[in-house]
């Protein structure tokens, strides 16, 4: 019997199905392994990932510094609260109003443009454009020549005053002339 079973094994439709089943299984081995390397991914965020968000803040403890440079032990704990926030998926817009509503607006580098938050956005560049204006207008007058008339309204004195003026402009003049 043995002999049989050996022979069955080993004729040509067992071996081309073995081979088959072998490939399909192989087929799909490489199939799952290229899915599984895909979706396993790292998903801590990086240090840039939390900086670019930090930048972003002020830290509420410190005076005018940046969270993403600040080095009391509570920007660094706000920056793990980043990372962890950014693990859970959320974006940027959630991370900085979560930050809002827990320590106010003040820990926004940019504030946020509504209501009287305009004017910071408005009144430099108005200031700015009507400081041009001044100075543009100063100059022109700075530098136009000033022209002398007589008899200004300065009554007797200043029409005698510009009349000598004029007569001895008209001397050197003719002073000139005549050494030529």
């Amino acid at each position: 019997m043995k002999k049989i079973e050996s022979r069955t094994l080993r004729t040509p439709a067992f071996v081309g199905t073995a081979r088959a089943t072998f490939f399909a299984f192989l087929f799909l081995a490489l199939i799952l392994a290229t899915f599984t390397t895909a979706f396993a991914q790292d998903t801590t965020p990086t240090d840039n990932e939390v900086n670019a968000i930090a930048k972003q803040l002020y830290c509420p403890v410190c005076e005018n510094t940046p969270l993403d440079v600040c080095p009391t032990e509570a920007c660094r704990q706000w920056r793990e609260l980043i990372r962890d926030q950014l693990a859970e998926g959320k974006t940027e817009a959630e991370i900085k109003q979560y930050f809002v509503a827990n320590y106010g607006a003040r820990v926004l580098a940019e504030p946020p443009r509504t209501g009287f938050n305009w004017l910071v956005y408005i009144v430099p560049p108005i200031f700015i454009l009507a400081g041009a204006f001044i100075l543009f207008s100063s100059f022109r007058e700075w530098t136009k020549p000033k022209s002398v008339e007589a008899g200004s309204g300065q009554g007797d004195e200043a029409g005698t005053s510009s009349n000598k003026k004029d007569e001895y402009i008209a001397l050197i003049e003719e002073e000139l002339k005549n050494r030529k």
